[in-house]
């Protein structure tokens, strides 16, 4: 069996655990309390749980894993869905939706997230689920004594990214770039925050039915990561070594072990940086350059709570969660940024969190993660889909292969990828 086989089946074994577990817990407690499927484990997990103890009624919260998606169809499947779930994706919950596995949220809760995230969540003119965590996804992590002035724009980053790997080849020192190619989703992050940049207007024609994979937008932005990609010397131990080094990985190489100087993920690298950090230095932040100095792209992710169909217990607690102060402890403890735009900016605990709550409310360019967005198999998992096809166009560029033959194969296969999935041409 292929590892993401028993990956799989490791999830199912689970979901029926979860599922055993629960029923046993209703019988014996004479009332079950309200079942809450969650992606969070570790850090993400306890701070939840402190949230949810403040609940009026008992709260079952089990980790689904990393394939939240399989969890979920092997409890429908078995009838034993939980009463709701938190859903790293906005398009599952259209598609749950469409299936008819959820219970619409009528009438759709009032809190402020901006109205372009909130109608992600919207399927056949009802709400179906509401945004409780969001996640800033255009942050450089970088120690000031190593790069005492961040680059401004995209091409100083281009140029910066030359001048260090040169220097690198030629005395031996950290290369200008760590990431972790082994992830395939952070090579979209990657992808997202370029064309956020280059093609704001093309950014979400990409996630509709008649998305265009091989147009402008698309060659363009796979030029400009081609263009830092391919520089030699960029990454500790060269391109191939990239493909087997994971996310976690590639922030420690900044912070503790020091191969790297910089390295690209979202706000939640912050738990890795203060896992791992090495002596008294504090680790900073800067924002992914754009084009123009100032005026860089945002792109968010999030996780959005929903009610699976027929547990009232479920709509309940999902409007619950929407609440001014539901999130309160996990804002005190640190480590999450909210989604609504009236918590006010001096609740957050996490000076982190409150920089990053500020450009959320004022950035120019606000896209919501476009992979996530993406349908069926295309949105990208492990060896598949978006995933696939970028991890495919890093190996090219940092191969050797030519910049305008890697675009031309990269084109083909997600305009293909598109075509089968029902998300475009």
């Amino acid at each position: 069996m292929t590892a993401p086989g028993r990956l799989r089946r490791r999830t199912l074994l689970r979901a029926a655990a979860a599922g055993a577990a629960a029923a046993t817990a209703g019988c014996a407690g004479g009332g079950r309390g309200v079942q809450v499927a969650v992606v969070w484990s570790g850090g993400e997990l306890a701070p939840f749980r402190a949230v949810v103890a403040r609940y009026g009624s008992p709260v079952h919260v089990v980790s689904a894993g990393n394939d939240i998606d399989a969890f979920l169809r092997a409890r429908q499947l078995a009838g034993t869905s939980p009463d709701v779930a938190i859903l790293p994706r906005p398009g599952l919950v259209t598609e749950y939706a469409r299936r008819g596995w959820l219970s619409p949220l009528t009438p759709a809760p009032g809190h402020g997230v901006p109205d372009g995230l909130a109608a992600l969540l919207d399927s056949g003119g009802r709400r179906y689920g509401v945004w409780v965590k969001a996640a800033h996804k255009s942050l450089f992590w970088h120690l000031p004594s190593a790069l005492p002035q961040p680059p401004a724009t995209w091409d100083d980053l281009v140029a910066l990214t030359r001048r260090l790997a040169a220097r690198a080849r030629r005395d031996g020192g950290p290369a200008p770039l760590a990431i972790g190619a082994a992830d395939g989703w952070v090579l979209t992050d990657w992808f997202e925050n370029v064309l956020a940049d280059v093609a704001p207007d093309g950014y979400d024609a990409l996630a509709g039915p008649d998305a265009d994979w091989a147009g402008r937008p698309v060659r363009d932005t796979l030029d400009r990561l081609a263009e830092i990609w391919s520089v030699d010397g960029a990454f500790p131990g060269g391109g191939r070594r990239a493909l087997l080094t994971q996310y976690e990985e590639s922030i420690i190489q900044v912070v503790h072990t020091r191969r790297a100087v910089m390295a690209f993920e979202g706000d939640f690298a912050d738990s890795v940086v203060r896992r791992f950090r090495r002596g008294p230095e504090e680790p900073a932040a800067f924002r992914f350059p754009g084009s123009r100095p100032g005026d860089g792209p945002l792109v968010v992710g999030g996780d959005a709570a929903v009610a699976f169909a027929g547990s009232r217990a479920g709509v309940d607690f999902v409007r619950w969660l929407t609440g001014a102060d539901a999130f309160a402890p996990w804002l005190r403890a640190g480590g999450y940024l909210s989604p609504d735009t009236v918590v006010p900016l001096d609740r957050y605990a996490d000076p982190v969190r409150r920089r990053l709550a500020r450009e959320m409310r004022t950035a120019g360019t606000l896209r919501f993660d476009l992979s996530d967005r993406l349908p069926g198999p295309f949105t990208g998992s492990d060896g598949v889909g978006i995933w696939r096809i970028m991890q495919d166009f890093f190996a090219d560029v940092t191969g050797g292969v030519r910049a305008s033959e890697a675009v031309r194969r990269a084109t083909r296969q997600l305009a293909a990828a598109a075509r089968n999935a029902g998300g475009g041409r």
